[in-house]
């Protein structure tokens, strides 16, 4: 961050420079006195105040970690990272170094924007839509805070979800307002701040994933941006509306995709604690909710811009608004007046109780990060929870992803006075089948497969499923993994890059190839491990396989914050209204919890505290939603139907055009 830092401040002295210079090439009637010259003034402060905003916070999360006991064990260990040794120290020099910068940005913004010159005469509304011109940049940012504050953040742990659905209308008034292609730049810089502002806390997971996510998202929103404005500029006045909303839906689902797949932080998620509005995931997946969010911000947003214009083009837009309401909504209620149990806390006073039909599981919050902990110490707290909650006679203990990090498989084949690892190994089979209870625990796991030196060793995250007699009867490899962290299929091309991941402690498996159903007396589940419960497409794809239990393994504790554990748990929480099936989250600290097929979180355990949660959980058998049988079509439509709409009002100034 030095020398960005270094280049930063160039930047800011050279427009110093070149401001001061200003007068004295006006007076001499040079060509920077006129039109370069008002571009100047208006945008490089701009410029110049959202790349330091991005340094700054990129600065300030970094001295954010300092003194954390996780980052010192975990990160430092790789030789790499130079954590600062104090966080109010440091936190206090950002501020020292990007705080004069951000001042001097903010007052040349707005000096250039009330200065004199630019007092304009004429209509209230025209003024009033230059007043909206000049300060796009503020009202952009605007957007991007508010569309932070809408999902699980750092102000309101739990989300405020009606904040959605207004937090995009200040962008969309700019959208609308600004000339191109500074309406690009807008967008792409509200969209990488709240790219920022939402993922956070991926600085406690390695020092450069939050860099290497704003520099992805970056490249997304410019592409994004430029063509949904394409399109917008050649709709239809009155099909405006739609364009926004419809090509942001696909982008969501495009930026899902693919290696590079990372479906966090969309709109939609913010609903999780609306169940009538999530219920419309049952017919086009957490898309749909996306779109009927966004399509709000976009009639307001225009009731805005037209009144500003003196126009009055929104009653097909108000039109099609309550029409999809009223759609939605009687859907949502049909859904949840019809929708079962699905899961339901059991206490231990009603252990011999149970609904008929159901399973009863035992899900295990340890409190702890197993690969960061002391192997051992933890295989002792998971016993303790595991013994105490045998109590409630569990068909199932549930454990976290990799809870016990010793690899079962390698160490279980020797003798357990060979290793240290081997006798952990033995101490958790004998104990295992000592309980007369199914065991489904995460793991790692590997194969031997031929290479050209012999046989290689392939390693997998993994979930393995242990029968009441200790019998090893299933395990599934995580088939979506974490990119740059967990997989990166690029060693060759790029070698430089894979020697800059390993130097920060990187560990990285192979992705599985087989949907496994895991079936015990009583139920059959999947277990999506960690964040492949964020794809829609993942976990259809299991529930299409017979999975009637959703059983999602996580380690959120590496996080250290609940907001990402609490924006996990947001997006899991649309699996189970798409697929209309139990949810069921076992982590090692957050949010283990259970919800029912309509996305109700009926049970659920404190953050950053051990606990179990004893449920008793209803599987789905047979039955499907849309979703379920559809897949993924919501978003396609989407972008057919930005088609037709960019292709009819190409068609029509192409006639309007001929008839003059």
């Amino acid at each position: 961050m030095t020398v960005a830092y270094g280049v930063l401040v160039a930047l800011h002295l050279a427009a110093g420079a070149l401001l001061l210079a200003g007068p004295a090439r006006r007076r001499a009637g040079r060509p920077f006195a006129s039109a370069e010259s008002a571009w100047f003034r208006l945008h490089a402060s701009e410029l110049l105040l959202v790349l330091t905003l991005c340094l700054g916070l990129f600065s300030y999360l970094f001295a954010a970690n300092a003194n954390m006991d996780y980052v010192q064990r975990f990160m430092a260990s790789g030789g790499n990272v130079r954590l600062a040794p104090d966080t109010r120290r440091e936190r206090l020099a950002v501020a020292l170094r990007y705080g004069p910068l951000l001042l001097a940005d903010l007052a040349w913004l707005v000096a250039a924007r009330v200065a004199p010159s630019r007092r304009r005469g004429g209509a209230v509304r025209r003024m009033a839509a230059e007043v909206v011109s000049d300060w796009s940049l503020a009202l952009s940012l605007l957007s991007a805070l508010l569309y932070a504050l809408a999902l699980p953040s750092f102000a309101v742990h739990e989300g405020f979800a009606p904040l959605a659905w207004v937090c995009l209308v200040p962008l969309f008034v700019v959208l609308e307002l600004a000339p191109h292609p500074w309406n690009v730049f807008y967008g792409t810089a509200t969209g990488v701040l709240a790219t920022m502002l939402v993922n956070y806390w991926l600085s406690t997971f390695h020092l450069v994933s939050l860099q290497l996510a704003t520099v992805v998202a970056l490249a997304e929103y410019a592409a994004f941006m430029a063509v949904a404005l394409w399109i917008a500029e050649r709709a239809r006045p009155g099909a405006r509306f739609v364009v926004m909303p419809g090509a942001w839906t696909v982008f969501d689902w495009l930026r899902s995709l693919g290696f590079l797949g990372y479906p966090w932080g969309m709109i939609g998620t913010s609903q999780y604690t609306a169940p009538l509005v999530m219920q419309t995931a049952s017919l086009g997946g957490v898309w749909m909710v996306s779109f009927l969010v966004l399509l709000v911000n976009s009639v307001a947003a225009g009731t805005l811009t037209d009144a500003l214009k003196r126009t009055l083009r929104g009653r097909a837009a108000t039109a099609c608004l309550f029409a999809c309401f009223i759609a939605a909504f009687g859907w949502g209620q049909w859904r949840l007046s019809t929708a079962g149990g699905g899961a339901l806390r059991a206490d231990g006073a009603g252990a011999d109780v149970r609904p008929a039909g159901s399973v009863r599981m035992a899900l295990v919050q340890q409190n702890s990060d197993p690969r960061k902990n002391d192997y051992g110490e933890t295989w002792q707290d998971l016993r303790r929870l595991s013994e105490a909650a045998l109590a409630d006679r569990p068909d199932l203990l549930v454990w976290s992803e990799t809870a016990f990090v010793p690899n079962i498989r390698r160490w279980g084949a020797m003798a357990p006075g060979d290793h240290p690892y081997a006798a952990l190994v033995h101490e958790l089979l004998d104990w295992q089948k000592g309980t007369g209870t199914w065991l489904l625990t995460g793991n790692d796991d590997y194969d031997l497969v031929p290479g050209p030196d012999g046989e290689e060793r392939v390693d997998y995250n993994a979930s393995i499923l242990f029968s009441p007699s200790g019998e090893r009867v299933e395990t599934y490899h995580k088939i979506r993994l974490v990119p740059f962290t967990e997989r990166f299929p690029w060693k060759e091309q790029l070698p430089g890059l894979y020697r800059l991941l390993m130097s920060f402690d990187v560990h990285l498996w192979e992705p599985g190839s087989r949907r496994v159903v895991f079936r015990i007396p009583g139920a059959d589940f999947s277990t999506p491990i960690c964040f492949e419960d964020a794809f829609p497409g993942e976990v259809r794809a299991f529930v299409r396989e017979g999975a009637g239990i959703i059983m999602n393994l996580s380690n959120d504790y590496w996080s250290l914050t609940e907001v990402e554990a609490m924006q996990h748990a947001a997006n899991a929480v649309f699996r189970a209204v798409e697929n209309g099936r139990p949810l069921v989250r076992a982590t090692a600290s957050g949010l283990t919890c259970v919800v029912d097929p309509v996305g109700r979180i009926t049970a659920r355990a404190p953050l950053y505290e051990e606990a179990v949660i004893v449920a008793d959980v209803h599987p789905v058998e047979g039955g499907t939603t849309p979703f379920t049988r559809w897949g993924d079509w919501f978003p396609p439509a989407m972008a057919a139907l930005l088609v037709l709409v960019a292709t009819a009002g190409i068609l029509g100034r192409d006639l309007s055009a001929r008839g003059r």
